[in-house]
């Protein structure tokens, strides 16, 4: 499940969305345990990691032109 933090006051709250509750039957009040993970960016791990045969910027270059057909 991904939501989006909200100030509230000094702290940051987080709302489990309708779906969620409902499906696990949580009431207020009720203790639930959380896993918080930072979203990551996917791309710049997957440019960090694979080893490409051209420069990321030259790859880049020749996407742009074959989609420009498309246009």
């Amino acid at each position: 499940m991904i939501t989006k933090t909200k100030q509230w006051g000094n702290s940051l709250a987080v709302i489990i969305p309708k779906e969620k509750v409902e499906e696990l039957k949580l009431k207020p009040g009720q203790e639930i345990n959380m896993k918080i993970e930072k979203n990551a960016n996917v791309l710049k791990e997957l440019f960090g990691a694979i080893k490409f045969s051209k420069p990321v910027e030259e790859l880049l270059k020749e996407a742009r032109k074959n989609t420009s057909k498309w246009d």
